[in-house]
């Protein structure tokens, strides 16, 4: 593949945009790489190799491959064989709403359902404990848990409905 250098304010901004993106990927959940592979191969027109990823982002190889198949396992990158060529090539979810839903799984897999696990858990470790410590021990886990399961149901629906049906409920939501 021939490169190709776009105009410099174009690149000046896709580079802030990918350090941007890698900087918030910390707050999803992920690591600043994961993030920024994700940014590059979002904003690319054609899809990239492993060697073009390490390239644009002065990475190693390990820390390549790890991530991209991170990527690959949350749906945010699929994987692609270019005809005539042996490498693996990459292309990003383009879909905002796609990619709001991808992170919104991967972090109630993650977060809420370990947590929710945990409570209930505990709770049933103390299920007969009616002492004053224990019952205030209870009341806290149990609101605890009510306020996770409400995060893990609003999680659970926004990672299956369709954009539009997101957009009309957070409409609802915030009107």
């Amino acid at each position: 593949m021939p490169k190709h250098r776009p105009p410099e304010a174009l690149h000046a901004a896709r580079e802030r945009f990918i350090a941007e993106w890698g900087g918030l990927g910390p707050a999803w959940g992920v690591n600043r790489t994961m993030s920024q592979i994700h940014a590059l191969t979002m904003v690319s027109l054609a899809p990239m190799n492993t060697d073009q990823i390490m390239e644009a982002l002065g990475i190693s190889r390990g820390n390549a491959h790890g991530n991209i198949q991170l990527l690959c396992s949350w749906g945010l990158l699929r994987k692609l064989s270019l005809r005539g060529d042996r490498k693996d090539y990459y292309e990003a979810e383009k879909d905002v709403w796609r990619v709001v839903q991808a992170i919104v799984r991967e972090r109630k897999r993650k977060e809420f359902e370990p947590v929710l696990a945990t409570l209930t858990s505990c709770l049933e470790s103390t299920k007969g404990l009616r002492d004053k410590e224990s019952r205030a021990f209870r009341k806290q886990l149990s609101d605890l848990r009510e306020f996770a399961a409400m995060g893990d149901r609003v999680a659970d629906r926004v990672g299956r409905m369709e954009s539009t049906a997101i957009l009309r409920w957070l409409g609802r939501l915030l009107s």
